[in-house]
């Protein structure tokens, strides 16, 4: 007898026929024989009935996930000699590992002819995704050690406590407890990330401000969303009552609905990050995933919804963050009924692009280059003698009277830039009755 990649030999019994079990399992299944050294001579067991337990509670508790309906021990003899025969079966879990080390090279093994090695990280992403029929947020997570701080506070925000009943229905958990990726997209400890960029004018040139959002895709979508906010500038209207009616650059409803449907039909299994770009005309939500198979745009606009992440979706459902049944194209054209603007939808193999024209008309030509935000403080016509100001100023501005006051600290934690480049944005504001300084040195603030 000698040892090869289906047939592994133990004189006796030891925590190495552990890993053994989980590279047979993870592999083309394979018989271990212990009693048996390893020139191939017949030594047997001196109590078989103890070795049987030990290996079924080996497979049972020592390795996840469980994996005693693919091993079956018995004793045999051979020589004269009792041994004890371990057929493991490939299992249909994979990947198996050890549970003291968890989903990690050090506690998954696979046969390299006749030894059990650590698996490379491909090869257990394989085996993750093999197992879990294709689907990202079914998979279990390579990360196990997760917090759900911001997820927590979201679902008791909704009246729906986040306990480990609710996590197993909700798919966050699997059948052995272990993570999945859904629930790792929920964690504060969440790898995928939003990208968000404004430009000067219409086209990616000049930066005036950008920020990654990373954690909880719940934290992610509420500072995303008032990162977009903070940059769709209210204009006063009088209505046909004489009424002041203040509007949006862009809908407030078709903002939600782009995010929600960022959010919901990414393709996380795809490194890389979404995009949402702030154009002086415009703002792109740029999603990493095109439509689920046998959908078309035209399918998509008619309220076709087939969720790339249905899961996720239901949790958003469950918390009444959207509705079940494709109603957010539909929201998103509607909220722009009347405007003369009509949002867009690119499609792609791979990636699904949202556009939100703004609905003032004046931001559309080619050459405007000016940014006007109405108010109190500002006259919209084109030939007010007050000088237009950037998006980042209105930015900041914003930001003063939803905080009630802010520092210089403030501005260049929020646009990333220098010390010297917040003071002169803070002077120029000054100087324009936008913001009013109190204070000298370290407790200077600025009101709006």
């Amino acid at each position: 007898m000698h040892e090869g990649p289906m047939l592994e030999l133990k004189r006796e019994w030891s925590d190495g026929i552990k890993k053994t079990i989980v590279a047979f399992a993870n592999s083309e299944g394979g018989t271990l024989l212990v009693g048996v050294d390893d020139e191939g001579r017949v030594v047997g067991v001196e109590d078989c009935d103890q070795c049987i337990v030990r290996v079924m509670q080996a497979a049972g508790n020592a390795i996840k996930p469980d994996v005693t309906m693919f091993v079956h021990a018995e004793v045999e003899e051979r020589e004269g000699r009792p041994l004890v025969r371990v057929e493991v079966r490939r299992g249909t879990a994979r990947p198996y590992y050890l549970a003291e080390k968890g989903i990690r090279p050090e506690g998954v093994y696979v046969r390299h002819g006749a030894l059990s090695a650590p698996a490379s990280e491909a090869a257990i992403l394989a085996m993750i995704k093999e197992a879990a029929g294709d689907s990202y947020e079914n998979e279990r997570s390579l990360v196990q050690e997760l917090t759900f701080e911001v997820a927590e506070k979201t679902f008791c925000d909704g009246g729906a406590p986040l306990e480990a009943q609710h996590m197993r229905t909700l798919g966050l958990t699997d059948e052995d407890g272990l993570f999945t990726n859904l629930a790792l997209l929920l964690s504060d400890q969440c790898s995928a990330t939003v990208k968000a960029a404004v430009f000067q004018g219409a086209v990616k040139t000049t930066f005036l401000d950008r920020f990654e959002f990373e954690g909880s895709l719940f934290r992610q979508f509420e500072e995303v969303l008032r990162f977009v906010d903070r940059y769709n500038a209210t204009r006063s209207e009088i209505g046909s009552d004489l009424r002041r009616v203040d509007v949006r650059d862009y809908p407030e409803v078709a903002v939600r609905e782009a995010l929600l449907n960022m959010f919901v039909h990414r393709e996380y299994a795809i490194p890389g990050p979404a995009l949402v770009s702030v154009f002086d005309d415009r703002v792109e939500f740029l999603n990493i995933g095109g439509l689920r198979p046998g959908i078309t745009e035209n399918d998509m606009k008619a309220g076709v919804s087939v969720s790339r992440n249905p899961r996720l979706a239901n949790v958003l459902y469950r918390l009444k963050w959207v509705e079940a049944y494709g109603t957010g194209v539909q929201k998103i054209m509607d909220s722009y009924a009347g405007s003369g603007q009509t949002p867009s939808f690119e499609v792609s193999d791979n990636a699904l692009k949202v556009t939100l024209p703004s609905m003032r008309e004046d931001r559309h030509p080619p050459e405007a280059d000016r940014f006007s935000a109405a108010g109190p403080f500002f006259d919209t016509s084109p030939s007010s003698p007050e000088p237009a100001i950037s998006r980042v100023e209105y930015a900041v501005v914003q930001l003063a009277k939803e905080r009630g006051e802010i520092t210089r600290k403030d501005v260049e934690n929020e646009l990333g830039t220098s010390q010297s480049a917040a003071i002169r944005l803070l002077s120029r504001l000054q100087e324009r009755g936008l913001l009013s300084r109190v204070g000298k040195g370290k407790n200077t603030v600025y009101l709006a």
